[in-house]
């Protein structure tokens, strides 16, 4: 029933199962004969829910993600000094890509048996409902059911690669840099508003080079196409990047780490748990000095 409320077909919902077509259509008409009830109706754009069947939408989640916390729970066998299975990480797109691999690296060496999955998603993955496992945030998860521990503040600031600031200068003021070349968001300013503050007011409208990656504005950064935002830790990797308005412009963002608590004691989650945050916690010390 999800997968047809989800994408509005049945031929859809089999290609997302892995079903036939004629297999989702008979479970459906099982489960109407079942609750005595009609849960969709044909329209021109597809099969349209009715009331009864978005009223047991909560309730199909539930136990979509009950089953999956049981699949998850079948995988992580193993002893606790040696956990073997399969842990779902969520984080954003420059952690993933620049943060973790190291960290995880580590963390394989010490257990190799856990096989790693990594969601790179800017947005806030649920894992009440097991979209991952563990999950690196930069803001305080607010969801009940979740342990969750801040590893530290994370600095950020201003950069420009050395051929830049050659060819341009430097900006003394903030204000100065509305006659500079600056990286930001395009359409998407998710990222942007999570460092948002008095000290630099953002909007679209300043940025000469505008992408919705975040990855894709670091390596811009560093091909010098601009000023952009960065991890302070990042740029000091890169001795080819100066601070630009370093007393004038500085940002932090806080660490989290966290797991459903029905999870915590699982062998190689907590491993992963574990493992993530002394990695993290050197990543965060780093970008302090």
């Amino acid at each position: 029933m999800l997968a047809v409320i989800r994408r509005g077909s049945l031929s859809a919902a089999a290609r997302a199962t892995g079903l036939t077509q004629p297999t989702v259509g008979r479970h459906i008409d099982e489960l109407e004969a079942g609750l005595g009830v009609a849960l969709f109706t044909r329209s021109q754009t597809g099969l349209l829910p009715t009331a009864a069947a978005l009223a047991l939408v909560p309730h199909a989640e539930a136990m979509e993600a009950a089953f999956a916390a049981l699949v998850r729970a079948a995988k992580t066998g193993g002893d606790a000094t040696q956990p073997r299975g399969v842990v779902r990480i969520s984080a954003s797109e420059i952690v993933g890509t620049f943060v973790l691999p190291p960290i995880l690296s580590d963390i394989r060496k010490r257990f190799p048996n856990i096989v790693i999955e990594l969601v790179l998603n800017n947005r806030t993955d649920d894992l009440l409902r097991r979209d991952a496992d563990i999950a690196v945030r930069m803001v305080r998860p607010k969801q009940h059911g979740l342990v969750a521990r801040r590893l530290g503040s994370i600095p950020l600031g201003l950069y420009a690669h050395r051929d830049y600031i050659d060819r341009f200068g430097l900006p003394d003021t903030i204000e100065a840099l509305a006659t500079h070349h600056v990286i930001g968001f395009d359409r998407d300013d998710h990222s942007a508003r999570s460092v948002a503050s008095a000290q630099l007011p953002i909007s679209r409208e300043i940025f000469s080079y505008r992408v919705d990656s975040d990855v894709a504005q670091v390596t811009a950064i560093e091909a010098g196409l601009g000023i952009g935002g960065m991890q302070k830790a990042m740029a000091n990797r890169n001795p080819a990047l100066l601070p630009v308005l370093a007393d004038h412009v500085a940002f932090e963002l806080d660490c989290w780490l966290a797991v459903h608590e029905d999870q915590k004691d699982s062998a190689p989650i907590r491993a992963m748990f574990d493992g993530l945050a002394e990695g993290l916690t050197r990543w965060v010390s780093e970008g302090k000095s």
